[in-house]
């Protein structure tokens, strides 16, 4: 029946560094951390060019992030460190993935490690995860379990909403498909537009949006299922696979053995077209299982969907802005049905309320200022 591609490429990598921060960085991002418990909140730390978020989680170690393009960095405390766990861990955000492909995390990774000024080589470097994903318009398909051929003794796991684990799908639209573990080789067949709605990362929307204009389609509406329906394909090879039996170390090994790997898991997993035979290992792969590994198996390097991130970067920040104000109108009916406002009152009783807020405001402990601060520090939209 046939289905367009919108989007392919890496989705999630992982890395670690057997190496530390320098002790100067542990006392600043000590500081910052205590300043994000005590305002529950995060805070920004800039080292050279290179802004981090600091959260007020880890511990035993100091978690950041440097923007939905960028990554989550995670480091151990050189003070407190649990033995033999490597000091850094860099897991990359899927949007910088998309937009960037391989040579800009590469980049970022490079340009952070020396902002930080850690004692590195890429010897100390271990790529521990590996994701790629192809989107796919398939209003027609829906995954089915039975359909699936794997190893003997793989876990398959069938859910009807991208918060279930595992369910019974009776009676309910199968969204997903997942198969495997995260730490040697999973496959997850999900709804793709069913999570950005629920989650509301547009920046997708925008990148498939782009593909669709490339080739003279209208853009997607996303509240009509049956003509927006993405079906996300997606292989993640994890630790087992990359270090023990290919020995993908470094970036060099990641960028020239990491076809390798996607050609044995594609040799050793499929998604079928179910027929007569009794003997599984002869179904012939399903169309879209062959769009997805023949897309795959190209050069994965140069995956990128050639987007500007700042258009993901507005697309997210309208989505966040639109939830917000949402909520607020929900407030402001709420606040008028209990002053017993009428309909054609509403705007003078809007208008005349946000003095009040502001007097509230006035009355407060901390400052506007401190509260703006404090508010936009959740936020990071570079």
């Amino acid at each position: 029946m046939g289905a367009e591609i919108l989007h392919a490429g890496f989705d999630g990598l992982k890395v670690t560094v057997q190496a530390d921060i320098p002790l100067a960085l542990q006392n600043q991002f000590s500081q910052a951390k205590t300043q994000c418990r005590r305002t529950n909140s995060e805070c920004v730390v800039q080292i050279g060019d290179t802004a981090f978020s600091m959260t007020p989680k880890g511990a035993r170690g100091f978690a950041c992030h440097t923007g939905d393009l960028g990554a989550v960095w995670m480091f151990q405390d050189p003070l407190d460190r649990v033995p033999n766990n490597p000091g850094v861990i860099v897991d990359f955000r899927a949007l910088g993935l998309a937009t960037g492909g391989l040579g800009q995390a590469e980049a970022h990774f490079r340009s952070v490690i020396e902002d930080l000024n850690i004692r590195y080589s890429d010897q100390l470097l271990r790529v521990s995860r590996v994701d790629v994903a192809v989107d796919m318009l398939a209003p027609w398909f829906e995954p089915d379990r039975a359909a699936l051929v794997a190893p003997a003794g793989t876990k398959v796991t069938e859910y009807t909403g991208i918060d279930e684990t595992a369910t019974q799908a009776t009676g309910a639209r199968v969204t997903g498909l997942r198969a495997g573990a995260v730490s040697n080789r999973q496959l997850a067949i999900y709804d793709k537009r069913l999570e950005v709605m629920k989650t509301g990362k547009l920046g997708w929307v925008e990148i498939w949006n782009k593909a669709r204009r490339q080739h003279g389609n209208a853009p997607l509406y996303l509240r009509d299922r049956d003509e927006s329906q993405v079906w996300r394909f997606e292989l993640r090879l994890g630790s087992k696979q990359l270090r023990n039996q290919f020995e993908l170390l470094s970036w060099d090994d990641l960028r020239s053995g990491i076809g390798d790997a996607y050609r044995d898991a594609f040799s050793r997993i499929r998604y079928c077209s179910p027929t007569q035979d009794t003997n599984r290992s002869r179904w012939p792969s399903h169309e879209l299982w062959r769009t997805f590994s023949d897309t795959v198996l190209g050069d994965l390097a140069d995956h990128s969907c050639g987007l500007v991130p700042t258009d993901i970067i507005y697309a997210n920040k309208l989505a966040k802005i639109h939830l917000i104000d949402t909520q607020l109108m929900g407030l402001f009916l709420t606040r008028a049905a209990i002053a017993d406002v009428q309909e054609t009152d509403l705007p003078a009783f809007m208008e005349r309320h946000v003095e009040a807020l502001l007097d509230y405001a006035k009355d407060h402990p901390k400052t506007l200022a401190e509260r703006l601060q404090k508010a936009g520090s959740k936020y990071r939209w570079t």
